[in-house]
């Protein structure tokens, strides 16, 4: 990464604010958002000058500082235990990691939940029916979360799109039923 930003400075000649902004997105991508406040602000002393870095004062800016966050960033993850139930009542307790959503999760773990659209909100195949409790604790449907349910087999009063709920400390024990899809 360090190398590619290098050559997208040098290629421009100097990063410009706009550029900053997105390349601090890479890097919060890549990190898993755990991006140091160092970082940030050398992207953003980056772009405030208008000479081209040699690939030395590019590393010295940036690769000291994108090293340390990047080694905090894979630190152990925290996870809570919680158990998925399959239509035919097989049940899969895994790992959850905080900060995950549901239908990453089940696949990660090779849990059969489908999630067609790849998470975009744009199909309903990642449904989950939770348990009442759990149910009252989750963050509000969006509408377009709403109208996608719309199409899902065995909609239940506490169905969820696994690809919008993502996983918190209060999931620890959590029990979540896959429904049958109809096939």
């Amino acid at each position: 990464l360090v190398w590619h930003m290098h050559r997208i400075s040098h290629a421009i000649g100097y990063i410009t604010p706009s550029l900053s902004k997105v390349l601090i997105m890479i890097v919060r991508l890549l990190t898993q958002r755990h991006v140091s406040p160092s970082i940030e602000t050398v992207v953003s002393r980056m772009s405030q000058t208008t000479t081209r870095l040699t690939r030395t004062e590019f590393g010295d800016l940036f690769a000291k500082r994108w090293y340390r966050s990047s080694s905090q960033a894979m630190q152990a993850k925290k996870t809570v235990p919680i158990t998925f139930f399959e239509p035919d009542g097989k049940e899969h307790e895994v790992q959850a990691e905080v900060g995950k959503n549901l239908l990453d999760i089940a696949q990660d773990n090779n849990i059969e939940l489908e999630g067609a659209c790849g998470g975009e909100l744009a199909c309903a195949t990642c449904h989950l029916i939770f348990e009442q409790d759990l149910y009252e604790t989750l963050p509000e449907k969006e509408d377009e979360e709403d109208d996608m349910l719309d199409m899902a087999f065995e909609l239940t009063e506490t169905s969820r799109l696994g690809c919008q709920i993502v996983v918190n400390e209060s999931f620890s024990g959590a029990k979540i039923r896959i429904p049958d899809d109809g096939y």
